[in-house]
């Protein structure tokens, strides 16, 4: 008689074992079989059933009448299986487009920019939309006269329209001729122009609902972020504001060509990133001027102080108490010579 192996433990599969297919051979020649002698395979498989009348006498059952029995359940399942996965994937082709929408708006909050026609194009259509602000901030000292020339006309046509437009740039931007026939321009009308020693990086942002900043993963100029996202828009007016804040306003008396300057102030910062151990190169494009200029101003103060090394210069600086005020703010106590 058959084992357990040859019929299966629990997987549902059977097995004909070599008594089973004897046995059914003898059975199909002689047309019937006594129930006490099958193998317990051929009953599991289907292959013999009791004769009509007679339950102890079981009778052959043709291998695809079997099969048909046997697989009828197995295919229904199968079917059901199919249909739950059918309805599955469905549902979720559903929710993946309602996924992918989402996603897609999500990734228009942060557009990268490249090429200098497209970041153009781009600031232009945000400067011509801009019904209520606009606010800028400019590192690096004067501006390349042809960003003058294009950025003027959008000034002060959104000047007409009402907007408010406040602009930040770096103290040695009042040095340089062209950046300040720009801000002449500008402020007569009403732009309000403001100076620090430091601006963060630069910065455009418009109706506080749209902002561009350089895309720092580059390794060159020609890539920018757009950014609509309310929070990160958010944040980057707080930095403005705070810049803005101790900003020293840029202001023409009637009689004035040129606005003061501020030598005292960028002067002591000069001195402040010298004795901190920023090299030349790296206080001059912090502070938006030459090395030369950077030069100038700690030579200055060398030959004030007497000092006749880089070393000395930090140290008499130190003591002689040139850096003890705290960072210079407005305009008070300033020489511009």
């Amino acid at each position: 008689m058959c084992s357990k192996t040859d019929i299966g433990e629990g997987d549902g599969q059977t097995e004909l074992c070599r008594e089973g297919a004897e046995f059914y051979r003898s059975a199909v020649r002689s047309g019937r079989a006594v129930r006490e002698r099958v193998p317990d395979c051929l009953l599991a498989l289907g292959l013999l059933t009791p004769a009509v009348g007679d339950p102890q006498t079981l009778v052959p059952v043709p291998p695809e009448v079997a099969t048909a029995a046997l697989t009828r359940p197995l295919e229904q399942g199968i079917l059901e299986k199919q249909q739950a996965l059918t309805a599955v994937r469905t549902t979720m082709s559903q929710v993946e487009g309602v996924y992918r929408d989402l996603r897609q708006k999500d990734a228009g909050v942060v557009q990268r920019l490249t090429g200098a026609s497209l970041i153009s194009a781009a600031v232009d259509e945000a400067a011509r939309s801009a019904a209520r602000e606009v606010l800028t901030a400019h590192p690096g000292g004067g501006r390349p006269e042809h960003m003058l020339a294009r950025s003027l006309p959008l000034a002060l046509e959104a000047q007409r329209r009402g907007v408010l437009q406040r602009r930040l740039y770096q103290h040695t931007v009042r040095a340089h001729g062209p950046t300040l026939d720009y801000i002449k321009a500008v402020t007569a009308v009403g732009v309000e122009v403001r100076t620090v020693d430091e601006v963060f990086d630069r910065l455009l942002i418009y109706d506080r609902s749209v902002a561009f900043i350089p895309d720092m993963e580059k390794e060159h100029r020609d890539h920018a972020l757009r950014i609509t996202d309310p929070g990160v828009v958010h944040f980057l007016v707080s930095i403005f504001e705070h810049a803005w804040e101790r900003g020293d306003p840029i202001v023409y008396e009637q009689d004035q060509q040129r606005p003061r300057l501020l030598t005292d102030e960028t002067r002591l910062r000069v001195l402040r990133l010298m004795v901190d151990g920023y090299t030349d190169a790296a206080i001059a494009g912090r502070l938006g001027m030459s090395t030369r200029s950077v030069a100038t101003h700690l030579k200055k103060v060398s030959d004030l102080l007497g000092s006749k090394s880089r070393a000395q210069l930090a140290y008499l600086t130190a003591q002689s108490g040139l850096l003890d005020e705290p960072e210079p703010g407005m305009s008070a106590g300033r020489d511009d010579s």
